[in-house]
């Protein structure tokens, strides 16, 4: 229920303010990428994954752009598990909950940043469908990359306070 919550709130956060930032013309923050990372360790995959395509539904609903997010933020919620687990010990918490308090900053940093990069390498690529403008889709990536996980930082830091 609380993850229905974090949807709403992100979804709304995102279309109302930072769907409108573009920094430079090419980078936007996606708060909605956060959503992934706070998924328990065991939580039901099935769950995370039916939770990221609704979250990237939303985002496709008020941003216009028709199955991207949901499909890009549905592979987030499929390799996130997996990702994990490479971050883990086999004898962590199976209620563990990924946290910059929890992880310390490096891993929490490393791990967040390779879900993000995988989300816009996708997000990107399929909206540009071709690599025509490279240049314009690797401004994109980086970007929105960089600003996204700066947003994801310091929002993690707060919550986490």
């Amino acid at each position: 229920m609380r993850y229905i919550f974090f949807i709403i709130i992100f979804g709304l956060i995102q279309s109302l303010f930072l769907n409108h930032i573009h920094v430079f013309g090419v980078a936007t923050p996606l708060l909605y990428v956060y959503l992934p990372l706070l998924f328990h360790r065991s939580y039901p995959r099935w769950a995370q994954m039916l939770l990221c395509f609704i979250m990237g539904l939303a985002m496709d609903m008020f941003t216009n752009t028709p199955g991207l997010a949901a499909a890009s933020l549905t592979f987030i919620g499929f390799i996130k598990p997996y990702l994990l687990e490479l971050y883990l010990k086999r004898e962590d918490d199976p209620d563990f909950q990924p946290s910059i308090s929890s992880m310390g900053f490096g891993r929490y940093l490393s791990y967040a940043f390779f879900l993000t990069l995988i989300y816009c390498l996708l997000f990107f690529s399929l909206e540009a469908f071709s690599f025509t403008h490279w240049l314009l889709w690797i401004e994109s990536v980086a970007g929105s990359l960089t600003l996204t996980l700066i947003l994801i930082l310091t929002i993690d830091s707060l919550r986490r306070s």
